[in-house]
């Protein structure tokens, strides 16, 4: 629709692992999309996923890595993803930091929280007509459903090898992106 206006809402963790992570679908092994050595052109992937629509924002929401055990693993990784999110500023990107958790195991928490908030107040300030949300977390499904209340369209952006059935159920439209799709952004 020309003069849309989109916002698009992007789950670093949940990239993250749909990207650079190895994944089991019906029992079959998919490698990572993306290679050691590869990085994700994130500007190109969100001009394609707004195509001639007009951007409104572009959110990446992030548990931010904290040197928790003094080690130069946790240096290096701290110093990594603070060069990540410099480099997403840097291309517009409106960074949304939330919390890493190191219990049990390392968890990620108030991003999701953040993303819905943000989808809420987005709707009732006006500011898009379509939210493009690439995450497959099903918290999100009240704040979709809001916005949706509201006369907003909800797009879902999932992969291959990481979807969610509840997100393409409760979304207006669904796109499921693999390696051909993904092949333009990565290099």
């Amino acid at each position: 629709m020309e003069g849309e206006r989109v916002v698009i809402y992007i789950d670093g963790g949940n990239i993250y692992r749909a990207l650079f992570k190895e994944a089991i679908v019906k029992g079959t092994r998919i490698p990572a999309f993306v290679s050691t050595g590869q990085k994700v052109d994130y500007n190109k992937f969100v001009q394609f996923l707004a195509g001639n629509r007009k951007f409104e924002d572009k959110k990446y929401y992030i548990g931010i890595i904290r040197d928790f055990d003094k080690s130069e693993k946790s240096k290096k990784m701290v110093q990594a993803q603070q060069k990540f999110l410099s480099g997403l500023e840097n291309d517009g990107f409106n960074i949304q930091r939330g919390k890493i958790v190191y219990d049990h195991k390392i968890r990620e928490k108030g991003v999701d929280v953040k993303m819905a908030i943000d989808l809420v107040i987005g709707c009732f300030e006006n500011k898009y007509d379509t939210a493009i949300i690439v995450s497959s977390d099903t918290d999100l499904i009240p704040a979709i459903k809001y916005a949706q209340s509201k006369g907003k369209n909800i797009e879902y952006v999932g992969f291959s090898n990481h979807t969610s059935l509840a997100m393409i159920k409760e979304c207006d439209n669904q796109r499921i992106l693999g390696e051909i799709e993904l092949a333009g952004f990565i290099s």
